[in-house]
């Protein structure tokens, strides 16, 4: 069916899905149509953004520049990489699981014999590509923090409970007060009974390693958006993990995407809740700045607790076990009756979900900006001269947002982001500035990745060229 509307024509197709790709959880098929080493040999470990695939495969086959007047300037990558060097660019063995350590030792011995005699390799696509896939994971690879140093960082004053996560290549004192991955499923926070992984992006393998040894076969429950292709390699990569099960996200509209970045950790202790920022594959843990809010250990219920026990002046719970319940999935709702056992009462934050979907009447409140604009107006203090407080947007990627501002940017969403305990009515929306952040090439090239990192910042240029005049913005 072809809809046209403020943002052009857009095509609704959830009757062109296969009842298999509907199912709502999923075990790792063992008849996949899909080759595993084709998966190993064509491109990243994971289904992803087509942003994701350039990059990566840029980053396997870079460009030649044949401009003369560069071959004397060593390339801003390079000149970081060499000033870098003795900050955690190349993780030392100590920083690897045993049986990464012997890759290790191999890598090094290669890295020495390119640089003693830097000539061209012979194309040879399946070794090629396989030692660049070691060479990642060792690359990638992190320990979890001292346990004392996680332990008074968790108990420390931090009242929302907000971290950042650590970068590798950098001074280590940058990363005070960071947590990786690990550190998050490690045992100190908790004896783990199961969990649940929600993400947009998942690298399968990778994840499992991040578990500890004695974690990893505890059943693992996937929440993503994938279809076809992509949900078959996915499928295809849990085929040798009996313990993970999946759970499809059903997107009944053209532009819902699962972006929800989210873990749900049962414990003999109790339950824990993560939201974060960060894609389940290395090159989110790695070298990029995520956030992440990290709950507190929510103690069990006594049994005959009421149905409204252990909630929060935030109304956490019932707002988390409502966004929940908007997946329509049996699947899920194991972990919506453990999290009604739960006292979460101690959450001292708002939940602002957003689901795919058209809303009608109070139900437009429940999610999204228009829930960002209803919590601002009813906690939020009002501030003076607030009309010249700028309006500051950072994002990492771009989709179509009208012909002009007027559309939805500094229309509904302006409002929505002005509306700090007054009446929307009451501000001229022209009078309030807008500034939105996006890098720019040369924030990309001299990141710590370099260009690869553009991967992640998905803006293609059919799109740049129907609204230039969203740049006068940035």
């Amino acid at each position: 069916m072809l809809q046209e509307g403020a943002h052009g024509k857009w095509t609704v197709s959830s009757s062109d899905e296969s009842t298999e790709e509907n199912s709502d959880s999923e075990k790792p098929s063992t008849s996949s149509p899909l080759d595993a080493v084709r998966g190993r040999t064509s491109g990243p470990q994971y289904p992803c953004s087509e942003a994701r695939k350039a990059a990566h495969k840029r980053k396997a086959s870079p460009l030649k520049l044949g401009d003369k007047s560069f071959s004397t300037e060593i390339p801003p990558a390079e000149k970081q990489r060499t000033n870098q060097e003795g900050l955690g660019w190349c993780l030392s063995s100590s920083d690897e699981e045993p049986e990464d350590q012997q890759k290790h030792a191999h890598k090094e011995t290669l890295k020495e014999e390119k640089c003693d005699a830097p000539k061209e390799h012979p194309l040879n696509l399946h070794k090629d590509d396989e030692l660049s896939e070691n060479q990642k994971a060792e690359e990638y690879d992190e320990t979890p923090s001292e346990a004392q140093d996680t332990w008074d960082l968790l108990n420390g004053g931090n009242p929302f409970r907000f971290f950042l996560t650590k970068v590798s290549g950098i001074e280590q004192s940058y990363n005070s007060g960071a947590l990786h991955i690990k550190d998050i499923l490690s045992p100190l926070f908790g004896t783990l009974i199961s969990s649940a992984q929600f993400n947009y992006c998942v690298d399968v393998g990778w994840l499992v390693k991040q578990y500890p040894q004695e974690f990893r076969k505890k059943p693992l429950l996937i929440v993503h958006g994938e279809k076809r292709e992509s949900k078959a390699e996915l499928l295809a990569q849990a085929r040798p993990y009996e313990n993970i099960s999946f759970c499809q996200a059903k997107l009944d509209i053209a532009f819902g995407t699962h972006h929800t970045k989210m873990m749900l950790l049962l414990y003999e202790e109790g339950l824990r809740v993560v939201i974060h920022t960060s894609n389940l594959i290395a090159e989110d843990w790695h070298q990029k700045t995520q956030g992440m809010w990290l709950s507190p250990l929510y103690p069990r219920l006594p049994q005959g607790a009421t149905g409204s026990a252990g909630e929060s002046e935030t109304n956490f719970k019932s707002d988390l076990i409502s966004y929940l319940m908007a997946y329509n999935s049996p699947t899920l709702k194991e972990w919506i009756d453990l999290i009604q056992e739960h006292d979460l009462s101690e959450t001292r934050v708002y939940l602002l979900g957003s689901t795919p979907g058209r809303y009608q009447g109070s139900d437009k409140e429940k999610w999204g900006h228009l829930r960002l604009r209803k919590l601002l107006k009813e906690h939020a203090s009002s501030i003076p001269a607030q009309e010249s407080w700028p309006i500051v947007g950072q994002f990492s990627s771009i989709g179509s947002v009208g012909a002009d501002g007027s559309k939805w940017l500094c229309s509904e969403f302006q409002e929505s982001l002005v509306a700090a305990g007054s009446s929307v009515t009451t501000l001229l929306k022209c009078d309030v500035p807008v500034h939105l952040v996006y890098p720019t090439v040369t924030n990309v090239r001299q990141s710590l990745e370099g260009y690869p990192a553009g991967g992640s910042l998905p803006y293609s240029i059919q799109t740049a060229q129907k609204q230039l005049w969203l740049h006068s913005y940035f």
